[in-house]
């Protein structure tokens, strides 16, 4: 008995000092440990989140680059929007564009994008004393350059910037009908519709190569989706069995581009679109079924991973990582009393967003894989 009491001691002790000599090699991301890098432990991902301080109603994460730099938006006590860098390795800075009366916003504060670049460039909108809003860019050094398109008297927005520093975006006219802007790195900027489009175009993200995506509305004012490719050329599609609407998101560098639509019931699905016109569409097990539950798929990196929301029977929002191969998992930050609202994924498959607590408050999340 005590022979092998003391066998079982040993093998424990020496599986023991195993998994811990693989912890240690793994090493640490943004300050915790990378358990992906270990073949003994079941690979678990890391939740990190944090708050902007003097962000009294919510912590609102938008994008995030392959370093790991994250930017969103966070509101103050008076519910003013300001914008917000954060460091990979946790340091906070805040800026706000000079002549901003109601709120600064990174990447106009929807999604799509990505509206930072790798080098840490940022696009997004501020608005002035009479609520029109300002394209800027925010250049790495946090130097700020603001821009507004000619014939844009309701307003200019940048939603996204690509490798390159080129920003595209929406401006509205004196109609409030919306159309589509490319600025180029030298200030640079060309104007575009899609051909069929009767009531605005509205681009929502750029790849490294410089295709647009984004949807444009129809005499009826449902959503189409739409491809610029680099040379100005327009594809259209819509996604069968969309008939309440069909809204791209995100492009990545090879061309697929992730969205989602609604259905005849108004039920949100996801959708991805592969470069040679290929669409699959998808749902997340355990998405709800009922007029305006779902799977609203935001983000997708190089590799194909795609990020998003889903809503379940009881309209609670969750988060989801759909893998190239299709399989799904899905995922609640902890603390999360009232919904996981992914944004953003990055080439490495680090997902930011945010998520509401017991009070409806925003606060930022990161999960690392």
């Amino acid at each position: 008995m005590e022979r092998t009491r003391a066998l079982r001691d040993t093998f424990i002790s020496v599986g023991a000092f195993f998994a811990l000599t693989q912890l240690l090699a793994g090493g640490t991301v943004d300050g915790v440990p990378n358990f992906n890098a270990y073949g003994l432990l079941h690979p678990q991902p890391t939740f990190i989140t944090f708050d902007v301080p003097g962000a009294a109603n919510g912590t609102f994460p938008v994008g995030i680059n392959p370093a790991g730099v994250i930017t969103g938006d966070y509101f103050d006590a008076n519910f003013v929007a300001h914008c917000f860098v954060r460091a990979k390795h946790g340091t906070i800075t805040t800026f706000d564009v000079p002549g901003a009366v109601n709120g600064t916003e990174t990447g106009s504060g929807n999604v799509g994008g990505p509206p930072i670049n790798p080098a840490g460039a940022i696009t997004g909108t501020y608005f002035d004393a009479s609520f029109v809003g300002h394209g800027f860019l925010r250049d790495p050094d946090g130097s700020l350059t603001t821009f507004d398109v000619p014939g844009a008297v309701n307003g200019t927005s940048g939603q996204a910037i690509n490798p390159e520093g080129v920003i595209v975006g929406f401006y509205t006219d004196v109609s409030f009908a919306n159309h589509g802007f490319l600025r180029a790195p030298d200030g640079t900027l060309t104007t575009f519709d899609v051909p069929v489009a009767i009531n605005g175009t509205l681009p929502t993200a750029i790849n490294p190569a410089g295709a647009v995506i984004g949807d444009y509305f129809d005499a009826s004012f449902f959503r189409h989706g739409f491809l610029r490719a680099p040379d100005g050329t327009f594809t259209t599609f819509d996604v069968p069995g969309a008939v309440h609407g069909t809204l791209s998101f995100a492009i990545n560098p090879v061309g697929t581009i992730t969205g989602d639509y609604f259905d005849a019931s108004f039920v949100i699905r996801g959708f991805v679109r592969t470069k040679d016109g290929t669409l699959t569409t998808f749902d997340v097990p355990g998405a709800g079924t009922g007029f305006f539950q779902g799977t609203a798929s935001n983000s997708l990196n190089p590799a194909g991973t795609i990020s998003g929301l889903y809503v379940d029977q009881s309209y609670a929002d969750h988060g989801f990582l759909r893998a190239p191969d299709g399989t799904f998992t899905t995922f609640d930050v902890p603390g999360a009393v009232n919904g996981t609202f992914p944004q953003a994924i990055n080439p490495a498959g680090v997902v930011t967003g945010s998520f509401s607590d017991a009070s409806f408050v925003g606060h930022g999340f990161l999960r690392i894989p």
